[in-house]
């Protein structure tokens, strides 16, 4: 069975860094596609980025360009958020969802969700 474990949330000081996990437990071919999404108190679900592949069509928020990157290795089954220089406005539950292969299907797989909080 397919599970999402994410890892690496935690509080940080504004300007700070952190690094979100997302590894996939169980049996796979590949991840075909990557997602990062956010979703903070009182507000809807934001997509923060993603990419196809191996960093094909890569696309992040414009909130977050330029200071958050997306990369995976496939070799460990393991995707990642790098964010640096964090803000305050950057605090939210963050999900991966990928696109993954098995032997028996191609669907979409989503994370329990992990808190990052980033104080003033």
């Amino acid at each position: 069975q397919v599970q999402l474990v994410e890892s690496g949330g935690g509080l940080v000081q504004a300007g700070g860094s952190l690094r979100l996990s997302c590894a996939v437990s169980g049996s796979i071919i590949s991840i075909n596609a990557v997602g990062w999404s956010r979703q903070a108190p009182g507000k809807e679900r934001e997509h923060v980025g993603g990419m196809t592949g191996d960093r094909d069509n890569l696309n992040y928020a414009s909130s977050v360009n330029r200071r958050f990157t997306i990369y995976a290795d496939h070799a460990r089954n393991t995707v990642y958020l790098q964010m640096n220089t964090l803000k305050p406005e950057d605090t939210a539950v963050y999900y991966c969802n990928l696109l993954i292969k098995t032997a028996s299907s191609l669907r979409n797989y989503w994370g329990h969700g992990i808190q990052v909080t980033v104080s003033s």
